[in-house]
């Protein structure tokens, strides 16, 4: 670990025990003003934000544009701070913050399927880690979810420290995917997935007018092991307020009950995704480069006249099979 990262992880030590002793609205407002500093001081995300904001929204003067991404910064300021604000609050603490609306497609769902697990396909919207909460909404359904260790082993326990507080069960990606199969074979849980930025190994389908590389892990668990698929998101209504709401039930088979595509199912979620977009473009994670490059494709081996199998164990030719082999 190097000087500034160590320096980094000091700080928000530091800082963790000054915000979670504040009011939600103070520390909602702490967190804008650290926007406000990140947008001056980080050049390169201000830069990744501008550029996606001019690819979706060309219609926009620069003015605009700038508004709009100096908002996004201010609010993922305060999307973080309160989110280690609200670790350490009980329900009736957060209440005041936080709204669980438009719900009911959740509850048909898991009336309609009783044995099921349900798997939600989550965004970078708003307070997203707020999400946690949806278990007051479906008690006796626990809330499990994945994340992706930090190179500081150090950040990483501080960060799982205060997110296993929710009550939420979150599983490693790449170390506990196992874990999370058999959790899907044995229990009913709610299955939070974030899967809105780029995926090099996933599909390449549309998303807000461009081609984007995107994640088919909701999709594949939700056919693999027969679960329902939602999208959800997280929206601000006012300062240090947000409300969680259910988008739209995705459908994973044809009406004859065969299997959809994987570009099919993420087609459609990317379009749940691009309407959440819309509807607040401040609320969304503008200084992720979603639309990377497709890769390359592999070389293909070279071919010579003389020799036109490119498999260099190619068939023999007959004379030669023909011959007979040297005594050893």
């Amino acid at each position: 670990m190097n000087l500034s990262e160590w320096l980094l992880i000091g700080v928000a030590r530091a800082l963790l025990p000054v915000i979670q002793a504040l009011p939600m609205s103070r520390v909602a407002t702490l967190g804008r003003l650290g926007g406000s500093v990140a947008w001056l001081l980080d050049r390169r995300h201000r830069r990744v934000a501008l550029d996606n904001l001019r690819a979706v929204f060309p219609h926009l003067d620069d003015a605009a544009r700038t508004s709009l991404a100096r908002e996004n910064f201010r609010r993922i300021g305060e999307n973080y701070a309160c989110g280690m604000r609200a670790a350490t609050l009980s329900w009736p603490e957060l209440q005041p913050h936080l709204e669980l609306g438009n719900l009911d497609l959740l509850h048909t769902t898991l009336a309609a399927h009783p044995e099921r697990s349900v798997i939600l396909a989550l965004g970078h919207f708003g307070a997203f880690e707020l999400f946690t909460w949806t278990r007051v909404a479906v008690p006796g359904i626990p809330l499990a979810t994945t994340y992706r260790a930090l190179r500081q082993e150090t950040a990483t326990r501080l960060l799982l420290d205060l997110r296993r507080r929710s009550g939420c069960h979150f599983f490693e990606r790449r170390r506990d995917a196992r874990a999370l199969r058999e959790t899907l074979r044995s229990k009913r849980i709610l299955l939070g997935l974030l899967a809105d930025q780029h995926d090099g190994r996933g599909v390449r389908v549309p998303f807000l007018g461009r081609e984007a590389g995107t994640s088919t892990a909701p999709a594949l668990l939700a056919l693999r092991y027969h679960c329902p698929l939602l999208t959800a998101f997280c929206f601000r209504t006012s300062h240090a307020r947000w409300r969680i709401e259910i988008g739209d039930l995705i459908p994973t088979r044809d009406p004859d009950g065969s299997r959809r595509t994987l570009a099919a199912i993420a087609r459609d979620m990317n379009q749940s995704f691009e309407r959440a977009v819309r509807r607040d473009p401040a609320n969304w994670f503008w200084v992720h480069r979603r639309w990377k490059p497709a890769p390359a494709p592999a070389p293909s081996p070279a071919i010579s006249p003389a020799h036109p199998f490119p498999n260099p164990a190619r068939p023999a030719p007959a004379s030669a099979a023909a011959a007979p082999h040297p005594r050893s």
